[in-house]
């Protein structure tokens, strides 16, 4: 019998919504595990090894080939951009990458031709957004909560992710512009993908068979994930 497929998942909502998902297609993880601290999670069925981690290092363990596949935003994908294979939008986690600014600020320039300073912790897609549109910026990089950046005159604009925009319209901020959308994606290590392609291939087809239906994650039931 061949190893489990380990799967680098991560840490936050996206994790509950992602065993959600592995658990409608009969390999979710028993409570006692979810309960521990086990640091490597296994399905209830024994095909799969989930391995709770960092965003940003889902798709350093799947390009590496610690992990056979993952679950990244797209956004945190765009950003880091590893050698991955993506083949499967699992439509949860679904947000926007945008360019924020206090009301009323200008955009795309400022007044005098000066510089716009521009707040993100996706600094990659940013460097990348405004070259591809010609405009000079000076970034800032933030690793916390970016919004406060222009309240505090450390910059011009933000480039931040998200959700509902509430965060934004609490600071007095505002979208100015759109860089993307975002969502969780499956990713696939490259030479895992070649060796075990049948399991690779059981699996995208058994998310799809759950996801087509549906439309979104949200429709799944939520009894007994953890919160």
């Amino acid at each position: 019998m061949s190893s489990p497929l380990r799967v680098a998942l991560p840490k936050g909502r996206m994790l509950t919504n992602a065993l959600l998902l592995w658990q409608q297609i009969g390999s979710g993880v028993r409570d006692e595990d979810l309960a521990s601290r086990r640091l490597i999670l296994p399905s209830s069925d024994g095909r799969f090894e989930f391995l709770p981690v960092k965003a940003q290092d889902v798709g350093t363990y799947v390009e590496a080939g610690v992990a056979d596949a993952g679950v990244v935003g797209w956004d945190v994908l765009a950003e880091h951009q590893p050698d991955v294979l993506h083949p499967l939008d699992l439509r949860f986690g679904r947000c926007r990458v945008v360019i924020a600014a206090p009301r009323g600020s200008e955009y795309p320039h400022l007044a005098g031709g000066a510089t716009p300073r521009v707040a993100t912790k996706y600094v990659e897609t940013a460097r990348r957004f405004f070259a591809e549109r010609g405009l000079q910026v000076d970034l800032v990089r933030i690793s916390g909560s970016v919004e406060i950046a222009p309240l505090l005159g450390l910059s011009d604009w933000i480039l931040d992710l998200v959700e509902s925009g509430r965060t934004l319209a609490e600071n007095n901020l505002v979208v100015i512009d759109q860089v993307c959308e975002t969502s969780a994606r499956l990713i696939v290590n490259r030479a895992s993908h070649k060796l075990r392609l049948e399991e690779h291939q059981r699996l995208i087809s058994e998310l799809e068979g759950v996801l087509k239906p549906l439309g979104s994650l949200e429709q799944l039931p939520s009894a007994g994930m953890p919160q």
